[in-house]
């Protein structure tokens, strides 16, 4: 692998001549592409791609007009840091291209020319064959002139943001061989005539959720060999005709709208590898498999598949891999299938002693399951030759080890080894693991030091290893960590100098240890290919060092409820592009944060809570777009309320609670407020005074639908790492007086907190639109006026803080509708009149309404004159609440007449008096 920068290369770019140039795969640490490779003329073929090349691609590569195949693509959309085509822009770099046939521009960033550029690559790239625009920032529609690249054999365009049909010139691309349009947003019906193309051999259409469209009947002999139609709106049933397609290897309609059965044409499909009809309508038996002698993988889960799986149906598939299968209606004695059971079926008892002698069986999945019983890691001995993956994780399975060394070269050679959860004592023995690439023994109870030797399984080819939630104590000493892309040691013991990571490794967690000791200077270089770093909650002491800077490519780092202090690093703010989480809560931080943000700053969550940081809320924080979850609780910080984050649409959770925060909420017409997602707002224990806009409420859009009926709502808040692999976000709230860490922030949960301020005025009626608020906390402040009754809209509210105010005037009977309340505080205000009567404001102690003189009524042990009464009740007629309460309680002591002429008796007393008021 190169790396470093070639710019000054003066023996490459002196090879005038050179025809051909490939140095793809390299790491040039995201510097520019130089100019300088417009010089080699004789250039037909360059390739560049997946090289770490960033930044602008300079318009000298329009000069080599001999070029036939330009790829400049990357495997990873590197976003703020990703090559783009600005100036010069895609019309200029093609424009002398003419000679152009294969083009590959995947993940860059196109976006100046989102919407023509089809028009550009059809008039200057007239004999094109290969077209690969995946990921590029473009938008649609496709224009009708990309009908002129008639040569067209490959197209690959995840473009995303399409959002348009098909055009119907698609179908007369007769030469074409792969069409990939996964994640475009396609809509409209998709032309069958493509499908029936002879030349066609590879259409992915995956992802395109309201693309519909129909599988036609096949003709003889076609040349499909993969058919991904997951994840669209492609319905009804799978043709007869189906088998007539005797080159297709793959399959994959999952998730999509098929039914009916499936046809035992498919059994004529004899090359077929993968077959995946998951997530459908299918209804039947299944056919078959015997015949699918290269069928590695079978995923029919999730359908109304039914009748009984005979025996024949797998019989003799030597390589089959996988049979998932779950979620249907089988019945009748299922096969032993090297199946995966996790998170899914309740298989219980033992595991079969049948399964050892399955000779050739080469995957066993029964995780999560409710498996008992044990298993002597000797019963692996001589038998199971072939198998290469065993997961038994997460049941209720004792494995027990053996010391017995001469057992070992007899185990199975395994590449994957899962036993989390299986109640080990000590480390099974793996010395003579050499293919070993894969190992889980997290969750166990394995004591000690982790041994030396366990270092050298694999022979190198160890790549990930999650030993976390054992007792661990340390590293036995010397150790030398291998070239590990994963490394979890977190939930342990360990203790002493924090191990020093392999260079390899893209995930590393060390939380929840007992380091006690500081992060070692060279931490940085150690961490130039990590994406995820973790020490939280370790006892870590010292400064962090700035070297942490050199992990370019760094999406989390969380040292958070820590001892560390001194400031932060100046440069973890301004190269803040790649970073997605930085947290640094709870730790001994001091200083302002230095340093502006830069203006690509990818930054979704910044903790920095519970330190003693001091200054400004950084204004450059205008430039995290995509921020999310901001948490400065508990510092020094001595500022005004952060009206320029206003244009921060992305904003959910916002904590500034107990810092030196004054001035009022009010914001200019030229900061609006655009929190439209927020729904944890906490400025509790600060000096913020004078009156709530009411606007402000009108503007937290996700705290006024309730969406408890929608299960999508119910997601947390997390920061995607990579496929699978989420971090959590999380952040202490307020409710009934004490302090509650959300480990999981549910996005539906809401909660406002603005007690402990200076607050005036009369609270917003506008409030009653957060109909979807479920804490609510206005204490000790100083407003005044009643109570709005506007509030009793906000059925969801389970806890009500209103205590230590001005507030005057009655409980409005409308918060009787505020059912689900187990919170409720409106003591020391000024209340006065009857406290609700059958409603759940009866239900809270006394407490809940002291020093409030003029309150009566149950549970105070003051009662209510008479005067009061018929006062209260009055009142709330003449604000539209219900008589029939007056009415049923007088009914029960007297006749009907006699309740009539009391009623009228209490009209015609009081309706003269309040017309007056009004």
């Amino acid at each position: 692998m190169i790396s470093g920068e070639i710019e000054n290369s003066n023996v490459l770019f002196g090879l005038k001549n050179l025809e051909s140039l490939n140095i793809a795969g390299n790491d040039f640490h995201f510097t520019q592409i130089p100019s300088r490779f417009g010089s080699l003329a004789s250039l037909s073929y360059l390739n560049l791609s997946n090289s770490g090349f960033s930044g602008q691609i300079p318009g000298e590569l329009s000069h080599l007009t001999s070029l036939e195949v330009l790829d400049l693509s990357s495997f990873f959309p590197f976003e703020n840091r990703a090559l783009k085509l600005e100036n010069p822009n895609l019309d200029m770099l093609v424009q002398n291209l003419t000679r152009l046939r294969c083009l590959y521009l995947d993940n860059v960033n196109i976006s100046s020319q989102k919407f023509d550029w089809s028009q550009k690559l059809s008039s200057s790239l007239p004999n094109l064959e290969v077209l690969s625009l995946s990921d590029c920032d473009l938008s649609g529609p496709l224009d009708d002139s990309l009908e002129k690249l008639q040569s067209l054999s490959i197209i690959h365009l995840a473009l995303k943001n399409l959002s348009a049909p098909i055009p119907d010139f698609f179908a007369k691309f007769k030469n074409l061989t792969v069409m990939n349009l996964a994640s475009c947003s396609l809509i409209g019906t998709f032309p069958e005539k493509v499908l029936q193309w002879q030349s066609l051999k590879i259409l992915d259409l995956s992802a395109n959720k309201n693309l519909k469209g129909s599988l036609p009947d096949f003709p003889m002999n076609g040349s499909l060999q993969s058919l991904v139609l997951s994840d669209t709106n492609f319905f009804g049933g799978i043709p007869v005709s189906i088998g007539n397609l005797k080159n297709l290897s793959s399959i994959d309609f999952s998730r999509s709208n098929f039914s009916g059965k499936i046809p035992e044409s498919m059994e004529k499909l004899t090359q077929l590898v993968s077959l995946d009809l998951s997530s459908n309508n299918f209804i039947g038996q299944i056919p078959s498999f015997q015949k699918y002698k290269n069928l590695s993988h079978v995923k029919l889960w999730r359908n109304g598949l039914s009748g009984m799986i005979p025996p024949p149906h797998f019989q003799d598939l030597l390589k089959l891999v996988s049979v998932d299968l779950r979620y249907n209606k089988f019945n009748g004695e299922y096969l032993h299938l090297c199946s995966p059971c996790e998170n899914s079926n309740m298989l219980e008892g033992e595991i079969p002693r049948s399964f050892f002698e399955l000779k050739n069986l080469s995957v066993l999945l029964l995780s999560s399951n409710n498996l008992n019983g044990t298993i002597y890691t000797t019963e692996f001995q001589g038998r199971l030759s072939n198998l290469w993956t065993l997961d038994l994780s997460f049941n209720n399975l004792s494995i027990i080890t053996s010391d017995n060394i001469s057992l070992v070269s007899q185990l199975p050679k395994f590449s994957s080894l899962r036993l989390a959860s299986c109640k080990l004592q000590k480390f099974p023995n793996l010395r003579n693991q050499t293919r070993l690439i894969n190992l889980d023994l997290s969750n166990n109870i394995i004591e000690g030091k982790i041994p030396t030797w366990l270092w050298e399984v694999g022979n190198g080819r160890l790549s990930y290893m999650n030993l976390s939630h054992n007792h661990f104590i340390g590293l036995q000493e010397p150790y030398s960590i291998p070239r590990l892309t994963v490394l979890d040691l977190h939930s342990n013991y360990l203790s002493g100098v924090l191990p020093i990571p392999p260079q390899t490794a893209a995930i590393i967690d060390y939380s929840n240890n007992l380091f006690n000791s500081s992060l070692p200077e060279s931490i940085g270089r150690n961490l130039s290919r990590a994406i995820f770093f973790s020490v939280s909650n370790s006892l870590l002491t010292g400064v962090i060092p700035k070297t942490i800077c050199n992990a370019f490519y760094l999406k989390v780092l969380d040292l958070s409820n820590n001892r560390l202090n001194g400031s932060i690093p100046i440069c973890l703010i301004e190269s803040s592009i790649s970073l997605g989480v930085l947290n640094l809560g709870n730790n001994n931080l001091s200083g302002q944060i230095e340093g502006s943000f830069p203006r690509s700053c990818g930054l979704n969550t910044l903790d920095l809570h519970g330190n003693g940081i001091e200054g400004k809320i950084p204004k450059s924080l205008v430039n995290c777009k995509m921020l999310e979850v901001l948490n400065l609780r508990k510092n020094n910080i001595n500022d005004t309320y952060p009206c320029f984050l206003g244009n921060n649409t992305n904003l959910r959770v916002l904590v500034l609670r107990s810092n030196r925060l004054h001035g009022s909420m009010h914001c200019s017409q030229n900061q609006p407020n655009n929190w439209s997602k927020l729904h944890i707002l906490d400025i509790a224990f600060n000096k913020l005074s004078g009156v709530i806009p009411k606007e402000c409420f009108l503007q937290w859009s996700a705290m006024m639908t309730d969406e408890n009926g929608d299960p999508q709502s119910k997601k947390h808040l997390s920061f995607r790492v990579l496929n699978g692999i989420y971090y959590q976000d999380k952040v202490a709230v307020t409710t009934k007086g004490q302090e509650m860490e959300l480990v999981k922030i549910l996005t539906l949960f809401t909660s406002i907190d603005i007690s402990n301020n200076q607050f005036s005025g009369e609270i917003p009626t506008t409030i009653g639109h957060l109909k979807a608020l479920y804490i609510l906390n206005v204490s000790h402040n100083a407003f005044t006026g009643s109570i709005p009754p506007s509030m009793g809209k906000m059925r969801p509210l389970e806890s009500l803080d209103m205590s230590s105010n001005k507030l005057t005037g009655e409980i409005p009977n409308a918060l009787t509708s505020l059912t689900f309340l187990s919170a409720f505080n409106l003591s020391y205000n000024q209340l006065r009149g009857k406290i609700p009567t059958g409603s759940q404001l009866q239900t809270f102690e006394n407490d809940s309404y002291l020093g409030n003189q003029g309150l009566c009524g149950f549970p105070l042990s003051r009662n209510c004159s008479s005067s009061t009464k018929i006062a209260t009740n009055s009142q709330e007629s003449e604000n539209g609440n219900d008589w029939q309460s007056i009415l049923y309680g007088m009914a029960a002591g007297a006749g009907s007449l006699t309740v009539i002429s009391v009623l009228y008796t209490i009209w015609k007393s009081y309706y003269p008096t309040t017309r007056r008021q009004t």
